[in-house]
This record gives C-alpha cells, structure tokens and sequence, in this order.
C-alpha cells in the first residue's frame, strides 16, 4: 500500500533556484543539453550535472543519450502545466541589469508555453481566428468571475470556462495556411489565460499546429536556451498577410 502523496519531494526539487532555472528553460518544449542549461542556470557544468540527476530521479525531466551527450526534456505536459500555474504565482525576479530587462520583454513580446504560442504574439493571433470566425465560442478575453465555470480560470493554466470551437471555415483555414493537426484524444481547441498578457491564447491541436507551422516556415524562431521566440521578417509579412497583424521582425 501507498501513503499520502510526498509534496514535500517535489518542493524540494523547485525550491532550488538553480533546478529552478532549469526547469523555466524546458518550458520552451524543447531538448537541451547539458552545456546550454548549465549557462542558463548560471553553474558550472558539473553543478548543473548534479542538479539534472535529481530532476531526473523526481521524475520532473528526461533525459536522452546521443553518444557522449546528454539532452533533457520536461518528462510530460503535466509538468509544463503545473510550472505554468506557478510562474503565475511566482513573484517577478527584479531586473537589475539591461539583460534581464531584455529578457522580460522578448518573453511578453513572443513565446512558447510548452508546445504552443503565447505572449502577444499567442494572443493576437488567437483574436483574429476569432475576428474572422475561425474560432467561436468567445472574444479572447479573461473576464474573472462571467465564465460559464463561475470565473475559476487562472493565468497561465488551461481554461474551461469558455468553450470555443474551430469553425468549418477555420478548418479550411489551416488547411490553406499548411497547419497539419495531430489527431487523437487530445482536444482540438484548448485555451490557456496568457500570464503576461491576462488574454486567451490558443493551445490543444490547434495551438501545437499553428506553433509548429510558425517554426517550420522559419516564422519565429527560439533564441537560444530561452523561451522567448524571435518573430523573423518573414514571419511579420506572413502574419500581416495572413492574420491581418502588424508585428514587427525582431
């Protein structure tokens, strides 16, 4: 028989701020070896090492071998989700330096939440499939308390007040723009409450398709070990010419 579940286990793999850095840069969806997560929690690579071996253990990262070298990956999209409901807790680290400030602003601008688009970036394009009836259900907005689920939504978590739908002609949408879906049991539209922007941005298959046609056409691109995205001058023409917004290369 099992006892109670161990919280305190998993605190202790979060309350480390150099695990926790970790963990931030692995909800870009993305592998990563060693060497880059070391930069990012700012330790040594045999510091970073160490810490790796537990988040590993705890069952929060996997790991794969390629040779000699090792890259990591958030073990699931549960743990992306329950990272994402507490960046929205988490107070902000202060910026003291021209870096960090930079580094704020890149992620409101342009991001990845796990495996689909958020920021500005997210939002704007999730409101003009609503404004051209691509999706339907409701306006992108996070209105506490008038959700048909008694307002219990909360940034940066999936939502489930609202119940939006990809239209027909949304499906011929995707379709025209090369948006390939997943299928399966995963839903087709899910919503997450932008922590940055406090607006709808879209996420089940619809929001991973659209994520990886942006990456595939050279759209955005990652900047580095972050989880900011980098809109390329190709993709502000073609988010111009397709979704009708005006986002400049960055």
């Amino acid at each position: 028989m099992s006892g109670d579940a161990d919280l305190a286990r998993v605190a202790e793999l979060l309350a480390d701020r150099a695990r926790s850095r970790i963990l931030l840069a692995l909800t870009s969806g993305r592998e990563l070896s060693a060497s880059l997560l070391a930069e990012e929690a700012g330790v040594s690579r045999s510091t970073a090492s160490a810490h790796l071996r537990k988040l590993t253990e705890g069952g929060l990262i996997a790991v794969r071998a390629d040779g000699k070298n090792r890259h990591y990956r958030l073990s699931g999209p549960a743990v992306a989700e329950i990272l994402e409901r507490l960046i929205a807790l988490a107070p902000a680290e202060p910026v003291t330096s021209l870096r960090a400030s930079t580094r704020a602003a890149q992620l409101r601008r342009a991001r990845t939440c796990y495996d689909h688009l958020a920021g500005q970036l997210g939002v704007a394009v999730m409101r003009s499939m609503i404004d051209r009836g691509f999706i339907r259900g409701g306006d992108g907005g996070f209105h506490p308390g008038d959700g048909a689920g008694g307002g219990t939504d909360r940034p940066a978590a999936y939502g489930h007040d609202v119940g939006y739908e990809l239209t027909g002609s949304g499906r011929d949408f995707l379709d025209d723009i090369g948006v390939a879906l997943a299928g399966g049991r995963r839903p087709l539209v899910r919503y997450c409450v932008d922590w940055t922007e406090t607006r709808h941005h879209l996420a089940g298959q619809v929001g991973r398709g659209l994520r990886d046609r942006f990456v595939d056409a050279g759209w955005v691109e990652q900047r580095a070990s972050s989880r900011a995205l980098r809109v390329t001058p190709d993709g502000a023409d073609a988010l111009n010419r397709i979704f009708g917004l005006v986002m400049d290369a960055s």
